[in-house]
């Protein structure tokens, strides 16, 4: 059941997060499940993660107060049609999709067109010294964590995507962002 104050620490990012999230709602990289607890009552959730193991834990940590429903599945190939969801979620999770590019353009097929995108991810710090330092750990870190990328720049690969940010918050020395985000309307083109 959400807490009705924000957490400490991460969890209070992810209560902040999830606080806006409203219809039906898809959450990508589900992993264990920790967001299951800061969601909304009454929502209706399709969470996805491409760990079976994840998926299995996932399964087995309900909330009462929302309906889930979760599965294998990967973010770069969605199993939804078009225009299926109302809200889109993903917590440290574009750190180690191969391809975001093509899951943010599967997540934007998915969206519905006033749709939102909510995100936190780690990323690589703006400050010189930490983004440096991040850069100089980043191959030891991909071969250690099986693929998480210790510094990408996620809000401009979902700026490029077509995403518009609404809100952006910048913490922990520039390593994490938490982003809400729409798709941007596509403007028709017309020959006179």
């Amino acid at each position: 059941m959400r807490k009705s104050t924000r957490p400490f620490g991460f969890g209070g990012w992810r209560w902040e997060l999830l606080d806006g999230v409203q219809g039906r709602t898809l959450e990508i990289g589900c992993g264990w499940g920790d967001n299951f607890d800061y969601y909304p009552s009454g929502m209706a959730l399709s969470a996805l993660d491409l760990e079976l193991e994840r998926v299995r834990s996932a399964a087995q940590r309900q909330n009462p107060t929302i309906s889930i429903r979760v599965a294998a599945a990967d973010a770069q190939q969605l199993p939804f049609p078009d225009s299926s969801f109302d809200s889109v979620v993903g917590t440290l999770v574009f750190c180690s999709i191969p391809n975001p590019p093509q899951a943010l353009a599967e997540i934007r097929r998915v969206l519905k067109p006033a749709g939102r995108l909510y995100l936190i991810d780690h990323v690589r710090s703006h400050r010189q010294w930490l983004g440096g330092t991040q850069d100089l750990l980043a191959p030891a870190w991909l071969a250690v964590t099986g693929g998480c990328n210790l510094n990408r720049d996620t809000e401009s690969t979902v700026r490029r995507a077509g995403f518009e940010i609404e809100k952006l918050k910048v913490g922990w020395g520039g390593l994490l962002k938490l982003m809400i985000t729409f798709p941007k309307q596509q403007r028709l083109e017309t020959g006179d």
